[in-house]
């Protein structure tokens, strides 16, 4: 599935029934959520994933690909969008394999409309904040690339711990070279402090 355009607070639906797809895009969009419906689980398998924050809403029981099986395929292909699971047949092990397999809810029919809105802001919420992590991390480690061979050296000796005095001696460096190096490294990862900078190489090896 390719990334596409960007749209905020979107609504993944994939449910058989045409009424309940309708009845659940009127309640979405009365909340000012984007809703995007599907009649398969296969239609939407093979459908562009807009590049937005998003959750799944998606019935269970669905003809020829359930929706165990579209949370399964969505792990292999490695797009981790929230599912919120909706069934008027769920059963406890059903349940339980979803939630296993890292869904973010499950609601049986009929819940209510609140307990269902609950459901897909919070897992709104918890996507944009994996967003917004990926984004930080991929900022941090492009910025760590563009560290020097030897800023990169300074940099994991003060990780270990090591005093400039340590560094210099073991890099064979005078402390006031130490000194520039992590002042530049520092500069180009955008850190103010050297905790901050810590903290910024840990999320690169992450």
């Amino acid at each position: 599935m390719e990334q596409s355009v960007t749209i905020e607070g979107l609504v993944l639906v994939i449910d058989d029934d045409p009424a309940c797809r309708a009845a659940l895009k009127e309640l979405f969009e009365s909340v000012g959520l984007k809703v995007q419906l599907y009649a398969s689980g296969r239609t939407f398998l093979e459908d562009s994933l807009p590049d937005a924050s998003s959750c799944l809403v998606l019935d269970i029981r669905l003809p020829e690909t359930s929706g165990l099986k579209v949370q399964e395929e969505l792990a292999k292909a490695h797009i981790d969008v929230p599912i919120v699971f909706v069934t008027g047949h769920g059963d406890i092990p059903m349940a339980v394999r979803a939630m296993k397999a890292g869904a973010a809810d499950f609601l049986t029919k009929p819940f209510r409309s609140e307990d269902l809105l609950d459901a897909v802001f919070s897992a709104l919420e918890r996507d944009r904040a994996r967003r917004k992590e990926r984004e930080l991390h991929s900022t941090n480690r492009k910025n760590f690339e563009s560290l020097s061979a030897r800023q990169r050296e300074v940099v994991a000796r003060v990780a270990a711990g090591d005093l400039n005095k340590q560094i210099a001696a073991k890099l064979e460096l005078s402390e006031v070279t130490v000194k520039l190096h992590r002042a530049r490294a520092m500069h180009k990862m955008g850190a103010k402090t050297l905790a901050e900078l810590m903290r910024m190489i840990e999320h690169c090896d992450n």
